[in-house]
């Protein structure tokens, strides 16, 4: 059986890659119709690897859980989410916006997701390394 906090750790370092990912695409002043789609798609793939990771550092501490809400909730009780309404909002919205077709609509969406859930996520990545550098 594999050691939990190997598992933790190594989840870890996949997010950590996937979010220095995502703040370079949310650093950016103007966006193409095609990188407002990378950014969306860099939002997803950098949530899913922050829940998940926060899954495994839950099981390494011995809660068992795998569903995203209650990992959320959770996350937010043990202080290392800031903001759960917002991670539950990314949780609803991820699917929604992959798939805009309209230009207000995709403006609208990059806004929101360089200003509020862009700092929803740097702040858990900000708690996780700091746990992980304990």
């Amino acid at each position: 059986m594999e050691n939990k906090d190997v598992r933790w750790q190594q989840r870890f370092q996949s997010f950590e890659k996937a979010f220095l990912f995502f703040k370079s695409a949310v650093d950016k002043e103007n966006y193409t119709p095609i990188e407002i789609g990378g950014l969306v798609r860099s939002l997803d793939s950098t949530f899913e690897l922050g829940w998940k990771t926060l899954e495994q550092y839950l099981y390494e501490q011995d809660f068992n859980i795998t569903y995203p809400r209650e990992i959320i909730k959770i996350g937010f009780q043990l202080k290392i989410i800031g903001d759960s309404d917002t991670w539950l909002c990314i949780l609803q919205k991820c699917n929604e916006l992959s798939h805009i077709y309209d230009e207000t609509i995709a403006k609208q969406a990059v806004r929101i997701i360089k200003f509020q859930y862009y700092h929803a996520i740097e702040h858990v990545y900000c708690r996780l390394k700091e746990i992980q550098s304990e």
